[in-house]
């Protein structure tokens, strides 16, 4: 058994077969997930896991050269907002719609158990050399 790092066997694997320019969308419990990307659903209860714990966990293992969430994260959601500016200060922000239609393209998709608004984010892969 893994001693570190993501121990969920389908997220890790998931997360394997990831290469630069994936898209990796982690994303609220009531986020709209499309039909398509592979889906690790790691929503326990409402809450559990949060948003930034498991942002923080993916971060991590991944090499991360963009960021896409929606606008109405400033003022709907501003601790998620603040999160995403510490990580990510070149985030782009984009209207909730189009970051819905950005997600159909998504090759994977980690639900974490957040209950609070617009604590998504697309993540676009890089490389780590």
């Amino acid at each position: 058994m893994k001693k570190s790092g993501i121990l969920n066997r389908h997220l890790a694997g998931a997360m394997a077969e990831l290469g630069h320019g994936d898209t990796v969308l982690v994303c609220d419990a009531g986020m709209p997930i499309p039909s398509g990307p592979r889906v690790v659903d790691l929503a326990f209860r409402a809450g559990t896991p949060s948003f930034a714990e498991v942002l923080d966990g993916l971060l991590d293992e991944l090499v991360v050269e963009g960021a896409t969430a929606a606008e109405e994260i400033r003022e709907t959601n501003p601790a998620a907002a603040a999160l995403l500016d510490t990580h990510f200060p070149w985030l782009e922000l984009v209207p909730h719609d189009e970051l819905k239609a950005l997600t159909a393209r998504a090759r994977l998709v980690v639900r974490t158990g957040e209950a609070r608004p617009y604590a998504n984010v697309l993540l676009r892969c890089g490389v780590f050399f």
